[in-house]
């Protein structure tokens, strides 16, 4: 009996998940379905492919060489599926996206229900990973990525660029006074990244001439929306980019400060992506739009 691709999805899943409980959601399935489709897969090949423990599923050999066939089969049923959308010049299929959450929120989020107007059928999966993820083993189509680019094999496009500046609360600055240079900053309740540590490096000109005052956060966080939230909420003071504050700036939730003595130091935005005859279409579908909405 051959397998089909309703087993490989789910085998693919499963592992790309990391339980079967986070497959089972995904797919909209039961998790005991989930099992029974993989046990069936495996009694069908006659191999295990996944052990699984209480604590952790673990590809066995047999597991990482169907797992890159199972890919390579599923990307061409995607390719197959989107070639013929091409041909009615309407472009369709799964679009998957991935950027940090403050992006994400911001500056895709807002504009899902346009373009799902102007592309019915182009069924957008947006995902949020504040660190760079691997395309192919995350299956994603274009990850927006913000800062310089490390060398690649992928494909990018800029969409823009975003300023730094120094930020608080009205409610912080009220209640702690408005640092008047560098030296006063490091003496405020500062927030910062985790990681990387260059995200606290803030562009600012002491008066020994540097132009990066590196900080050292009274507070930490992984996303630069959790930090946001913090600033907003007379947490601290943060440094971050014009594109995830500047609706906060305009609406008083928040002030800049230290702008005499701000670099100016922007970011930039770019769209990286595996470029391939059927991912064309819905690809640059979406990268026209999204760079057609934003004022970066």
């Amino acid at each position: 009996m051959k397998t089909n691709t309703d087993e490989l999805l789910v085998f693919v899943t499963v592992i790309d998940s990391g339980s079967m409980t986070a497959a089972a959601e995904a797919l909209q399935q039961t998790v005991s379905g989930v099992s029974r489709t993989l046990t069936r897969l495996e009694k069908k090949l006659d191999a295990t492919l996944v052990r699984r423990t209480t604590r952790r599923l673990q590809l066995t050999d047999e597991g990482e060489l169907f797992l890159t066939r199972a890919r390579a089969i599923l990307a061409a049923m995607d390719d197959a599926e989107e070639a013929i959308s091409r041909r009615r010049e309407r472009p369709a299929g799964r679009l998957r996206v991935d950027a940090a959450s403050p992006f994400m929120l911001h500056c895709v989020v807002p504009h899902v229900k346009a373009f799902a107007t102007l592309y019915p059928e182009i069924s957008l999966e947006l995902t949020s990973n504040e660190r760079i993820v691997d395309l192919l083993e995350q299956r994603v189509d274009i990850a927006i990525r913000i800062g310089a680019l490390r060398d690649s094999t992928l494909h990018a496009r800029t969409l823009g660029s975003s300023r730094l500046r120094v930020l608080a609360s009205p409610a912080y600055l009220a209640e702690h006074g408005e640092p008047r240079d560098v030296d006063e900053l490091a003496r405020a309740r500062l927030i910062g990244f985790t990681a990387p540590e260059s995200l606290n490096d803030w562009p600012l000109r002491d008066g020994r001439g540097a132009a990066f005052a590196t900080i050292r956060p009274a507070v930490s966080a992984s996303s630069g929306e959790t930090i946001r939230q913090l600033v907003i909420d007379g947490g601290g003071i943060a440094c971050l980019a014009d594109f995830m504050t500047a609706a906060d700036v305009a609406a008083g939730r928040l002030r800049t400060i230290l702008d005499d003595a701000l670099e100016d130091v922007r970011q930039p935005i770019s769209a990286v992506y595996y470029q391939s005859e059927s991912l064309a279409a819905r690809t640059r579908a979406f990268l026209d739009f999204l760079s057609s909405k934003l004022t970066l």
